[in-house]
């Protein structure tokens, strides 16, 4: 039996269809296609961010006259998207692979979305909101804190992108980081992945294993400059994130719950890299 007991109001408790095979063979299925749909897409924007360039610099070099770059030089010519560019690819890529897997293998059913629209009426989940928030904050800080007694402070494989970003696009970073990116990645990793084996009635497995995938695509090992231990402690630190924003979407019974949860977590962070430098 379940250590997580549904409400009457959680959307994971009514189902959106027939449960068909192992609900962790389609867990595991909906996360490749997720991962394949999300790599794609980044392949597809990044191709068409270096033909815009190469016509870019093809103008450029009509205009003044000059030879055409030697195709060998055009790599290094082209160089790196910049930080609007890499945003916006973060917002199609992830968000369309969310979008993707939501209306293809878990939509919601009109019950769902009427007991999700009742339960924003309850003070209780706006209660439970705040009171998670909290507690990935305390619990961030408490990690952060026991792992610099360590000497382990890693550095999140985006903060060059968010620093970057906050320097350029200060408003669309703010958009994209308290209101896009909690939407999609709830949609993504709670609503399909965590809902799935939350409905099969095995929230526990679920809480674990989307928690997992949502950790991994926040730090992926050989991305960045972090060792084992630092990767080990942004993992806690993502993973407990996860769980948490799973927990209260099954407990409020609206993923508008975890969404604002996670909304003000990136909040916080962001208002701690503007004052310290520091996320």
């Amino acid at each position: 039996m379940s250590a997580l007991p549904p409400l009457p109001s959680s959307p994971d408790a009514s189902s959106t269809g027939p449960q068909r095979g192992s609900p962790v063979g389609g867990f595991f299925l909906d996360l490749l296609i997720g991962a394949a749909t999300l790599l794609g897409l980044s392949l597809l924007c990044s191709l068409a961010w270096g033909l815009w360039r190469a016509f870019q610099m093809g103008l450029d070099a009509a205009r003044t006259g000059a030879a055409p770059p030697a195709a060998a030089d055009m790599a290094q010519l082209l160089g790196q998207p910049g930080a609007l560019t890499q945003l916006l690819i973060a917002l199609v890529s992830t968000g369309g692979a969310a979008l993707l897997l939501y209306f293809w293998r878990r939509p919601a059913t009109a019950l769902e979305r009427t007991k999700s629209l009742q339960a924003l009426r309850r003070a209780s989940t706006w209660g439970w909101t705040l009171l998670v928030a909290a507690c990935v904050f305390a619990g961030t800080s408490l990690i952060g804190w026991a792992a610099r007694q360590l000497e382990i402070e890693p550095l999140p494989t985006n903060l060059p992108l968010m620093e970057q970003a906050l320097a350029n696009f200060p408003v669309f970073l703010v958009v994209f980081a308290v209101v896009l990116a909690p939407a999609y990645e709830e949609l993504l990793f709670r609503r399909v992945l965590f809902g799935r084996l939350s409905a099969a009635g095995r929230p526990v497995l679920g809480i674990v294993l989307s928690s997992a995938a949502f950790a991994l695509m926040h730090e992926i090992p050989g991305t960045s400059a972090n060792g084992p231990a630092e990767i080990l402690q942004l993992w806690l630190i993502y993973g407990g994130m996860g769980a948490a924003f799973a927990w209260l979407y099954r407990r409020t019974g609206t993923l508008w719950a975890a969404i604002a949860a996670h909304g003000i977590n990136n909040a916080i962070a962001l208002t701690a890299l503007v004052l310290s430098g520091t996320p």
